[in-house]
């Protein structure tokens, strides 16, 4: 990919990377929702929702080591587009020994946590035990989710998003069939549904170290001493990683506090808030998608110096979700009520969720223009730019704005909806304010 990068177009590189990046959060939400699918059709309500809240905690987690890891993806991505190929494998080697280090610190801090963790998320109380031993197993398993979004950031800093979608779907089929063994045929509950997400996890990365040792890593080749710790590239990811990590953890406590806001409205209003973050939550993969893939193949650009590609990368990834999102926005207007009859038969929460859906649908449209710009950010290690707008916009409109819409208009969630959207319009509005404040000054590449 490195040694023919940069003769494609901009816009061929983008559509390359991230229709098999979009694959891969596809097969990765698939992937989250077969323990409750499975487990639903062979246990009872106590073990679906032990599976249910534990899967919450772990998604958290894992969104926040897939942010942390966007310090070695944008790191490689620098090298590979400088040539340095030296340089690339020292990120690799000092990416790995700091996750290591950290998932097994990780690891052991979760574990002992488990049962504060249980009570934070109001778990009912016939669901405890299982949640506990769900999030116990899970937790003893991070070192092997954690070796998977490494072996995945390293590909895509090498310009490779095809690879990890391989091994996210060995990952998703395995995990299907060790939940169909464990939870089916032997009735293990949510112990069966952790033992197979972990060991899914560990077989995905047995695939994925087997395809490194017999392909390599395009032209990169690892030395002993790229795992030797370096402060100044340990630095680098960190630099990069951390606000991601911050800001992708904020993000999922602001949804969790607006579920909360759902919930006391009653069971109706309730329940329909959860169906359409369900549908939400596919309409989403295509503006993530575009953020690695600004960030992935921006930061080659400017490991390279070609700014103006970069900057090129960054307008295709806006007018693709623009226009995904116009479309999106225009037909959820029409078909609001099919779309949620989708998850429930109730009238009532159909009625609700459409109107809650037909607002929330435009957060779609804005995000994936402050999306595209976040990955531009990282691009250029710039990460913090990214948390700044999305705080200012959870702290600012996100979260007060559902709350405020939530006492104001108590018969209709049409305008907590609108008030989420409002919260990326503010987001956009940040990035551009800060996108054309640095270009002036030459932060990007040059004025213009």
């Amino acid at each position: 990919m490195q040694n023919t990068f940069a003769r494609e177009s901009v816009l061929k590189n983008v559509l390359r990377f991230s229709l098999p990046y979009l694959l891969s959060y596809f097969l990765q939400t698939l992937y989250g929702m077969a323990d409750l699918l499975i487990i639903g059709q062979f246990d009872g309500v106590a073990g679906t929702t032990a599976v249910s809240i534990g899967s919450q905690v772990m998604h958290m987690v894992t969104v926040m080591l897939v942010g942390l890891a966007m310090g070695i993806t944008v790191g490689i991505g620098h090298a590979v587009g400088a040539g340095e190929n030296r340089r690339a494998g020292s990120t690799i080697g000092n990416g790995a020994v700091l996750f290591l280090v950290l998932s097994a610190a990780l690891a052991a801090l979760l574990a002992g946590l488990v049962g504060p963790i249980t009570a934070i998320m109001s778990t009912p109380a016939e669901a405890v035990a299982g949640t506990r031993a769900y999030l116990t197993i899970c937790f003893i398993g991070i070192p092997c989710i954690t070796a998977y979004n490494i072996i995945a950031a390293i590909y895509r800093g090498l310009g490779d998003s095809k690879s990890p979608m391989y091994f996210i779907a060995v990952a998703c089929a395995a995990n299907i069939v060790l939940d169909l063994v464990f939870m089916g045929a032997l009735g293990m509950g949510p112990v069966g549904a952790a033992l197979g997400t972990t060991l899914s996890q560990a077989i995905s990365v047995v695939v994925s170290l087997a395809a490194i040792l017999k392909r390599g890593l395009d032209g990169v080749q690892l030395q002993k001493s790229d795992f030797r710790p370096r402060r100044a590239i340990i630095g680098r990811i960190l630099r990069v990683g951390v606000p991601v990590a911050m800001q992708d953890g904020l993000i999922q406590i602001s949804f969790l506090i607006i579920t909360v806001i759902a919930n006391r409205r009653g069971l109706t209003d309730a329940a329909a808030v959860g169906v359409v973050e369900k549908f939400i939550s596919f309409v989403f993969l295509v503006p993530s998608s575009m953020l690695s893939t600004v960030s992935a193949l921006g930061a080659q650009e400017v490991g390279a110096g070609r700014h103006d590609r970069a900057s090129a990368t960054l307008r295709y990834g806006i007018g693709i979700t623009l226009g995904f999102g116009a479309v999106a926005a225009v037909l959820v207007q029409f078909i609001a009520p099919n779309v949620v009859g989708l998850f429930t038969a109730d009238a009532a929460v159909i009625a609700a969720g459409a109107w809650y859906l037909r607002g929330y649908i435009f957060d779609c449209f804005f995000a994936g223009v402050h999306f595209s710009f976040s990955g531009y950010f990282c691009a250029y290690g710039r990460s913090e730019l990214s948390f700044i707008h999305n705080i200012l916009s959870i702290v600012l409109v996100r979260v007060p704005g559902a709350y405020l819409t939530s006492k104001l208009f108590p018969d209709n969630l049409l305008p907590m909806g609108l008030a989420t959207a409002c919260g990326s319009l503010l987001s956009v509005i940040v990035c551009l304010v800060m996108y054309t404040v640095l270009k002036r000054k030459g932060s990007f590449g040059g004025r213009g």
